[in-house]
């Protein structure tokens, strides 16, 4: 078989960081959360930017997906398959590595 080698997939227990380079940041001007990264940006929607304030390549997607549960007193298995969901997304675009 070739071709590039299959990601593994994210897990709760892994800890995810942004990319060198990679930085989710807030425009002032329009209101909005932005990820900027080489050559390219996305804007970020409320809840993928309250994902992605909370990456800081230290704790891992279980916390995360603790927190988020906790702060928005949602059902912790919801939460965790849109966080893991995104994550993996984000990953796959080369925006988050574990």
């Amino acid at each position: 078989m070739t071709g590039a080698p299959t990601p593994s997939p994210v897990g709760e227990e892994t800890i995810v960081r942004f990319l060198r380079g990679t930085r989710l940041h807030h425009d002032r001007v329009r209101d909005q959360w932005v990820i900027q990264a080489p050559e390219r940006a996305f804007i970020a929607d409320p809840i993928a930017a309250e994902i992605l304030r909370l990456v800081d390549g230290t704790r891992p997607v279980s916390a995360i997906i603790d927190t988020l549960a906790e702060r928005f007193a949602a059902p912790r298995p919801v939460i965790a398959q849109d966080v893991l969901e995104m994550i993996a997304s984000l990953t796959e675009r080369q925006v988050l590595t574990a």
